[in-house]
């Protein structure tokens, strides 16, 4: 049994899914255009020990990176069952939870959202107004409209392909605390929508130029429809340590001992720290988010690169922390090409790449849900099955 170690590398896709055509993502492939386009070899020697170069060619026909001599660990692919490309489906599926319902989006007109939601949200958090009201990217909405966000203290609304409202505003000039009670406003009003997510986005500078969003996000999500693993284990009585945004989007449903941090660097710290903590039967998830936000949305081919190769350089770190018959898992809930159009997420099979001194390296090939994750932790860690997913031997 001992313990079970869980990394969501955001956005890490590895070639479209076989439903790709159906988001218009037919051909995308995160970690395969990434190295076509980088301009130099992408060195991952550590990720491609535990199976990522066998993975990506099993998944998308092509081999982006080598396939060293002497393999580590287990590897496979995914796919994802849930009808979303978005980061709440991704996760849940991850944890045992496909989600075959159809979440609520805003369309592309602008404005985006429905007359009734923005009114409500305006008289219930008493906002002057608001400003956007569109689909747009995170960082080019706040260059365009934070200074007169500045000037009349109306917050920024926007939408993606994903199904979230996510609400921007000056950390300083409008308040953190404000911030997260007009989003948990929002949260409320757009219940009866089916949306997944509302985000709160807040940002500080004194100008378009130097606007940055901070590590202060936060995500308030619907509770998932069934018990996850991370439920399954906290009603176990077994320790759950969540690293990173792990906890508001499973919205702190048996997400235990939350530990935020900002950055993909100081997440591998704190998890390294967490991985010292838990008792027999423990889990530790960390979603690492700096591939998606920073690099995939904002279609970075270079900041991703740089951003694999700091996290591949630092897995040594990672194993050597393993105790016998500790298990690693590595995988990713969605893709985000960052040579696609637009900077929306992208449907792609994900790696899964497991590694243990108890595990024979070799392949257990496609896996058909997500769930299969939850499934083969789930019976490491000696808890009854989940309800979907199958595990590999």
């Amino acid at each position: 049994m001992s313990r079970a170690f869980l990394f969501v590398l955001d956005s890490f896709g590895i070639g479209g899914a076989p439903d790709a055509d159906r988001f218009g993502d037919e051909g995308a492939d995160t970690l395969g255009h990434i190295a076509r386009d980088l301009g130099r070899p992408l060195e991952l020697p550590n990720l491609a020990r535990l199976g990522l170069a066998n993975a990506a060619e099993a998944a998308s026909g092509s081999l982006p990176i080598a396939i060293p001599n002497h393999l580590a660990g287990q590897w496979g692919y995914g796919i994802e069952q849930s009808n979303g490309k978005d980061t709440p489906s991704g996760h849940w599926e991850i944890a045992g939870v496909p989600v075959m319902f159809d979440w609520g989006y805003f369309p592309r007109t602008i404005p985006a959202f429905p007359r009734d939601l923005t009114d409500a949200l305006i008289a219930r958090a008493a906002l002057p107004g608001l400003l956007g009201n569109k689909h747009a990217s995170g960082t080019d909405i706040i260059a365009e409209l934070g200074e007169e966000h500045m000037r009349t203290g109306k917050p920024i609304i926007y939408t993606s392909a994903d199904s979230v409202i996510q609400i921007a505003a000056h950390e300083e000039r409008f308040g953190l605390e404000r911030l997260y009670e007009v989003c948990k406003i929002a949260r409320e009003l757009s219940l009866p929508l089916n949306i997944g997510r509302v985000i709160a986005r807040p940002f500080v500078g004194v100008g378009a130029q130097d606007f940055a969003r901070t590590g202060n996000r936060k995500d308030y999500s619907v509770l998932p429809p069934e018990p996850t693993l991370l439920d399954r284990l906290s009603n176990a009585g077994r320790e759950v340590l969540s690293v990173g945004k792990i906890g508001d989007i499973y919205a702190h449903s048996g997400t235990g001992r939350e530990i935020k941090t900002s950055g993909n660097m100081a997440l591998l710290d704190a998890t390294l720290e967490a991985m010292s903590t838990p008792p027999e039967g423990g889990l530790v998830m960390t979603n690492f988010v700096d591939f998606d936000t920073l690099y995939g949305h904002r279609r970075d081919v270079q900041g991703y690169a740089t951003a694999l190769e700091a996290f591949d350089s630092r897995l040594p770190e990672t194993l050597a922390l393993l105790g016998a018959g500790d298990l690693l898992i590595i995988t990713a809930d969605h893709g985000c090409d960052p040579t696609w159009h637009g900077s929306d997420h992208t449907r792609e099979c994900v790696p899964i790449l497991s590694y243990g001194e108890h595990l024979t390296p070799g392949s257990f090939g496609r896996r058909d849900s997500f769930a299969d994750i939850g499934q083969t932790i789930a019976r490491h860690l000696g808890i009854p099955p989940l309800a979907h997913g199958t595990a590999w031997n």
